[in-house]
């Protein structure tokens, strides 16, 4: 290695020294103060929940919480190289502050987060510390070697560390402690600070049976979207050997009797040219229902909003239509999405003998969420072999989720919410 190349690796071995010195501060300075705040807000809040306050404040505060600890995760990665897992589980919009705040409360990733405060309080802000003043402190032993020794032992004995400093030769002993010190800083201020995040991993991580749970129902959405995608092309081969195909054989044998019939009988030729006309009309037809089926034109051309207040003025059922979107989604998700909305607003005209639908879309906090509403009997569930478990599994490919409020009597309210951006 050139003396050129080892000068290089020293100064970026020091710069990184510094660097964690700093970013160890600046979490012990920012750190404390917010974790003191949201442990004293997490625990007066949910100490209010028996009298009712607590059902509207403790969310929003576990939230902030759940903010806080995402930043301590982000930070992490990025300044310690250490990925720190997170299996919250999803509370659906809408659901009523009782719903919400148990939920929540029940979540054993949001009880990791409340536990890491305290300990973020004291041992981690300790380990934060720990690599400024392992680099800051050595420089007060060499401004005891400079002769400020004097000014600081005028009123005693000046302790450096483990060094008594009262005369010249004590205070170059300091200043040897300090040179021990900073070379220990070098060397060891970034590893204080990844330790910092490590102990920080160890409390807020999810555990290996959370991912594990979490790798199953991937696993289990990921097989539902195969079968589904295998079930959708058989349907597709039936209908359109069914349908289609069916009537396109059969105009082609009627043109073949036309060109029989042409100089033997015209007027039944003529017949016949205008049924095979007719078989035309009606494939085409139905070739753009199954168009329509795969991917509605209007979703491709205008997006979901339109394509669901489409779907809207085609019900027998009177429905409004409430969009706020600033983009589209990602093509799979916004299929999956109109397609979920289509089942619901299908179950809801069959079933439940409303006389009014209320549909609502919005994208906000990187979700995208669907309320379907109707004013009908009530008592639809999430079963097996019902259209809301199709819907269910539909939406678990994306990683969504599907909540149902639908009490005996009315009304029913089906909330969908699926990740994603907008473009």
């Amino acid at each position: 290695m050139t003396t050129d190349t080892k000068g290089g690796a020293v100064r970026a071995r020091a710069r990184d020294a510094a660097l964690a010195a700093v970013r160890g501060l600046v979490l012990a300075v920012t750190a404390l103060p917010v974790a003191v705040l949201c442990l004293t807000l997490s625990l007066v809040s949910i100490a209010l929940v028996p009298i009712g306050i607590g059902l509207v404040t403790t969310p929003w505060i576990l939230g902030g919480v759940r903010g806080v600890a995402d930043t301590r995760r982000r930070l992490a990665a990025e300044w310690g190289g250490v990925p720190i897992p997170a299996a919250y589980r999803p509370v659906p919009a809408g659901a009523n502050p009782w719903t919400r705040t148990f939920t929540m409360l029940r979540d054993r990733q949001v009880r990791r987060d409340l536990l890491w405060l305290p300990v973020d309080m004291t041992a981690g802000f300790v380990t934060a510390l720990l690599p400024a003043v392992l680099c800051l402190y050595p420089f007060e032993g060499f401004a005891a070697a400079a002769g400020l020794w004097r000014v600081l032992a005028s009123g005693g004995t000046y302790w450096y560390g483990f060094v008594p400093v009262t005369d010249q030769p004590s205070a170059l002993g300091a200043a040897a402690t300090a040179a021990v010190l900073l070379v220990a800083a070098y060397h060891l201020a970034p590893r204080l600070l990844t330790a910092h995040f490590r102990l920080t991993r160890n409390v807020l991580g999810a555990d290996r049976g959370e991912l594990t749970e979490r790798v199953r129902v991937l696993t289990e959405t990921r097989r539902d979207a195969v079968d589904t995608s295998a079930a959708e092309l058989r349907r597709i081969e039936r209908d359109l050997h069914d349908g289609a195909q069916a009537r396109l054989v059969a105009m082609g044998m009627d043109l073949g009797t036309v060109e029989m019939l042409l100089d033997k009988d015209p007027e039944q030729a003529r017949r016949l040219l205008t049924q095979a006309r007719r078989n035309s009309v009606e494939a085409l037809e139905e070739l753009r229902d199954l168009v329509r089926g795969i991917h509605p034109p209007v979703l491709a051309e205008r997006g979901l909003g339109d394509a669901v207040r489409a779907l809207a003025l085609r019900l027998p059922v009177p429905g409004e239509v409430a969009v706020e979107l600033s983009g589209r989604p990602d093509a799979p998700v916004e299929s999956a999405a109109y397609f979920a909305v289509s089942e619901v607003l299908t179950n809801a005209v069959k079933h439940s003998g409303a006389d009014r639908l209320w549909v609502d879309l919005h994208h906000a906090d990187g979700m995208l969420r669907i309320t379907v509403t109707d004013n009908g009997r009530g008592g639809a569930v999430i079963g097996a072999g019902s259209g809301l478990a199709g819907v269910e599994r539909r939406l678990g490919t994306f990683d969504g989720v599907l909540a149902v409020s639908s009490p005996a009597g009315g009304p029913t309210l089906v909330t969908m919410e699926l990740p994603c951006a907008l473009s």
